[in-house]
């Protein structure tokens, strides 16, 4: 039952978050001219490098694949973390909120720097990184686990 229940949790909070963070990152991507699918294949540039770039739909697929991949990680690390620290679901608002900078963080300041060292950032789009990854991802993360954790809460 434990495990069914954690399944679930996971899986719909990685779901939701990853559908809410990449339908922003779509929409974002058409306001500034690049295209959902010259988008997905940055993503994919992580693994394939500028190759990525030259697969089209193939390596837009890989981006999406490895996007939902990152939601999915994001939702199980703060579902085992909820385990330990049962603040983290009776106090899922907070502890989303605060979920989202720290996922923003590890990806923008750590991650990312990691494969593209050259990466420049600006104001504008680092606070509406943070703005996203606080609500679309820890937020709904963390109230998704609260939901599936309320007998434990």
């Amino acid at each position: 039952m434990e495990k069914s229940r954690a399944l679930r949790a996971i899986v719909s909070a990685g779901l939701i978050a990853g559908i809410l963070d990449i339908t922003s990152a779509f929409v974002i991507a058409e306001l500034k001219g690049t295209g959902s699918i010259r988008m997905l294949q940055g993503i994919a540039s992580g693994l394939l490098g500028a190759r990525s770039f030259e697969g089209a739909i193939a390596t837009a697929g890989l981006g999406l694949v490895i996007h939902f991949f990152i939601a999915f990680t994001a939702a199980s690390v703060f579902y085992l973390g909820s385990r330990q620290f049962s603040f983290l679901t009776r106090h899922a608002v907070v502890s989303g909120l605060a979920y989202g900078i720290a996922v923003y963080i590890f990806m923008y300041w750590i991650v990312v720097p990691l494969r593209f060292p050259n990466v420049r950032h600006s104001v504008s789009r680092d606070v509406t990184a943070v703005i996203i990854h606080m609500i679309l991802i820890g937020l709904t993360i963390a109230l998704v686990v609260r939901h599936f954790s309320r007998n434990r809460c």
